[in-house]
């Protein structure tokens, strides 16, 4: 089935209903799904007029708006690929992506437009549009305002390929992850599930994916009027302003945009007694985050999801299910508790080889290698909703293999199982620390400090063969606090602690450690 015949779907069940709630040029606009279902066939009547075939790609570079999930649909509706990469990681990035896959046809706001300057695989695209005011040599979006919709929807299989997106692994290379119709509905499915995904709930949307599924399952998306590409600098009150106004009840966003608002929230007293549901993944959750969200919204309920770009979910846990034990033996460097995994996911932890392939299997070899339960290893899953390779076979190497036939997916996450088959995070296999002491992951210290008051974030690194640990504090520390936080990881044996004013974090989600980074900032000083 094509994912958007899901979407028509609720032209028919809900059709007045709110799909998409956003704010373009200081105005608020409220997109119905039957509006929805209209727009997205008259932009697929624009791009029909340009002769695209069902395969080609159409590199889309539009900030999350009604735009882009009217142009999204179109491209689904005539069997087109939607292509997304990060144009922040530079113009290399772009040819490499460019290169891998090349794009019919490319739709941008103006400001995407500009990139065309700078590369020339953009400018070599043959179709281009523009979304906003006119540039040269793109056909302006407005025009399919005019056309006719184009009612068909393009029949496919489950194996019809439908998104593409771009990963840079620790060699730099762009990875191309393409999702096909059948992954997008499994993932749908497995998302409705995790999430509660409920029909006429309203949901503060930041996360592209979950846009997507919310409107699969008619929650309508009210888009944050912020800037969703720096999560961790959002401006809370406009968004604090949208959550009451709109009688928001739930939402799915990153660690640091979630710490921006509890933060806003908890210095003016503000409750948000509207929303029933926080979800928080993309990066680490800290116990101390569920702890503020819970105190800014009361009859929430809380909870932190495990996941990555090549399989979303993994595992999830409420703040409710956390008990004082948990938190103590978080404190006491275990690791991170990411909770049970969801139920439509094979997870197994096997010995830590990141760096090294593995496999194929038979099931009975690949289940002599499973490590007991409190026993540190690789993550590795499988399931539907998992993706199974990468275009062309390019980083299948390192992170996928398989057991009698069954892929399975890498994480490149160590982590362990507890008796209770409750998932532990300790942090990346590539992080971890191996000296005359031992083995140290990341996250067991990390964790460990991520509830004392004055610490913003932390980060352990191997700095010229001692073990030191970074951290960033709210305000400056003195000796005793640096002395005693050393004294409490004594089982970390750390050499050094040194102070930041800024940690590196990723760029999409601001809220990762950027290790190789933070080694070069090190390094500088």
């Amino acid at each position: 089935m094509n994912v958007a015949q899901i979407l028509r779907a609720h032209t028919t069940t809900r059709p007045d209903a709110a799909a998409i709630i956003d704010v373009r040029r200081g105005h608020q606009r409220i997109l119905s799904f039957t509006g929805l279902e209209l727009a997205s066939a008259r932009a697929a009547a624009l791009l029909r007029q340009t002769g695209l075939r069902s395969g080609e790609a159409v590199l889309v570079f539009q900030p999350m708006s009604a735009e882009l999930y009217s142009a999204l649909l179109a491209i689904f509706r005539l069997g087109l690929v939607a292509m997304f990469l990060d144009p922040a990681q530079g113009r290399e990035h772009i040819e490499q992506c460019c290169t891998l896959h090349q794009p019919q046809a490319f739709i941008g706001s103006p400001k995407a437009h500009l990139l065309r300057l700078m590369s020339p695989a953009l400018r070599r695209i043959p179709h281009k549009f523009v979304i906003g005011r006119w540039v040269p040599g793109a056909v302006p979006w407005s025009r399919a305002d005019t056309l006719e919709p184009y009612a068909d929807i393009y029949s496919c299989n489950a194996e019809t390929p439908a998104l593409l997106t771009f990963t840079t692994g620790s060699t730099g290379r762009a990875k191309a992850a393409l999702r096909t119709h059948g992954f997008l509905l499994a993932q749908h499915r497995v998302l409705a599930q995790s999430l509660a995904l409920t029909a006429g709930h309203i949901d503060l949307t930041t996360m592209p994916i979950v846009a997507l599924a919310n409107l699969a399952s008619g929650v309508t998306c009210l888009i944050p009027d912020v800037d969703l590409r720096y999560p961790g600098a959002i401006e809370p009150a406009p968004v604090v302003e949208q959550l009451a106004a709109h009688r928001v009840t739930s939402t799915v966003a990153s660690p640091a945009l979630l710490e921006r608002l509890a933060r806003y929230c908890l210095d003016r007293n503000i409750a948000l007694d509207g929303l029933t549901k926080i979800f928080s993944g993309g990066a680490p959750v800290m116990p101390r985050l569920l702890d503020r969200l819970q105190q800014v919204a009361p009859q929430a309920e809380v909870v932190a999801v495990y996941g990555s770009t090549e399989a979303e979910p993994m595992a999830k846990i409420a703040r409710r299910e956390i008990s004082p034990q948990d938190r103590q033996a978080m404190l006491a460097g275990r690791g991170l508790l990411a909770g049970k995994p969801v139920e439509t996911i094979r997870l197994r932890i096997v010995p830590d080889r990141w760096g090294t392939a593995i496999g194929p299997y038979t099931e009975a070899e690949f289940s002599t290698l499973y490590c007991p339960p409190e026993v540190i290893g690789e993550i590795v899953v499988s399931g539907d909703h998992v993706l199974s390779g990468y275009l062309h076979g390019q980083g299948d190497e390192e992170t996928k293999f398989r057991a009698d036939g069954v892929i399975w997916h890498r994480t490149g996450d160590a982590g362990y199982l507890d008796g209770e088959g409750r998932l532990w995070l300790m942090g990346r296999c590539t992080a971890r620390i191996e000296d005359q002491h031992g083995r140290l992951y990341p996250f067991a210290a990390e964790c460990a400090l991520s509830d004392q008051a004055n610490v913003r974030r932390s980060a352990v690194v191997s700095h010229r063969g001692r073990r030191l640990l970074a951290v960033e504090f709210e305000q400056a520390p003195n000796a005793g606090e640096l002395a005693g936080i050393k004294a409490s990881l004594a089982w970390a044996h750390l050499a050094e602690v040194r102070v930041l004013k800024r940690i590196p974090v990723d760029k999409r989600h601001n809220a990762k450690i950027d290790y190789p980074a933070l080694r070069r900032r090190l390094g500088w000083l």
